[in-house]
């Protein structure tokens, strides 16, 4: 297949902004030269990769599968890249970690505290890894260990231990009607303002699944690229609500200002797992599996 690194920048700039003017402008070089090299992509692959829709370009099921190609590759590219300057910086590779719940580090604090005393010298760094994406993020060697509740056909690839079981809760805010509930169904979603974190922006692609019932058909969703207390802090004090998995929300049982409600009648769980790839494993990946088995197992 003839596509070099220049192609797929190209094809992740237009899957992130969207139009091709948005993606000359994100890759510094002009409209019409960046549609040509678009157009001589399609003709070399013997397909359209985009659906025109006015200005806004919509990857179809060959762009899809092409934007995804594109994330892995110029994601191990720069994992490389970033690998060998520690390297010649005199560090050792640093052990890579995700998680599909976006606010789950909480715990993190004190793992790094001891995973310092038993593997100095080496880094830990969250990677901005999609959902969908966290097993071929394993198998890509572009991450090392996944948090995951939502597993895939995929999921017999990589080595997985069990943690804990948790259900959703919606945070509301005391004086919200839901308040008063002991629990809520898909129905009560109608016309209700969601406010979450930006790893659930609808506009990506593809489109996170959202925390909420299926069916539920909400009013307006919110997505704000800021962390778990900053959410919690704007629905205590409105009338918007939040969801999130119940070992998050844990952290304002306490409040007087919040509420925790039942997400169901008979809440669905789900089982989450540390993944690993299968094979061999450096020590500081081991010492840190260790840390967070110790650390979420408990719960």
């Amino acid at each position: 297949m003839d596509v070099d690194i220049r192609d797929l920048e190209l094809l992740e700039a237009l899957g992130s902004q969207g139009t091709l003017t948005a993606a000359a402008r994100h890759l510094y070089v002009s409209q019409p030269a960046l549609s040509q090299r678009l157009l001589r992509l399609e003709e070399r692959l013997g397909m359209p990769l985009f659906d025109r829709r006015g200005r806004n370009l919509v990857p179809n099921n060959a762009g899809q599968r092409m934007l995804q190609a594109a994330g892995r590759t110029l994601g191990e590219l720069r994992s490389a890249r970033l690998d060998l300057r520690e390297l010649g910086e005199g560090k050792g590779r640093p052990v890579r970690i995700a998680s599909q719940c976006a606010a789950s580090f909480e715990w993190m604090p004190s793992a790094l505290n001891t995973f310092r005393h038993r593997a100095p010298g080496t880094d830990v760094r969250v990677e901005p890894i999609r959902d969908d994406d966290m097993i071929d993020a394993l198998l890509d060697d572009r991450l090392d260990i996944a948090l995951m509740a939502k597993l895939d056909r995929r999921v017999d690839r990589v080595r997985l231990e069990r943690l804990f079981d948790d259900e959703m809760r919606a945070v509301v805010s005391a004086r919200h009607p839901w308040a008063k509930r002991d629990y809520i169904t898909v129905a009560d979603f109608e016309g209700v303002h969601i406010v979450l974190p930006d790893s659930y922006d609808q506009q990506r692609i593809p489109a996170p699944p959202l925390p909420i019932p299926t069916g539920a058909h909400y009013g307006k969703l919110t997505t704000l690229a800021t962390g778990f207390d900053v959410v919690v802090e704007i629905v205590a004090a409105g009338e918007s609500v939040t969801v999130m998995p119940q070992w998050v929300a844990d952290r304002v049982r306490d409040r007087s200002d919040v509420t925790l409600v039942r997400v169901g009648a008979v809440p669905e769980r789900r089982t989450w797992y540390c993944a690993t790839r299968h094979g061999e494993t450096s020590r500081a990946v081991k010492v840190f599996v260790d840390l967070i088995l110790d650390q979420l197992a408990r719960r």
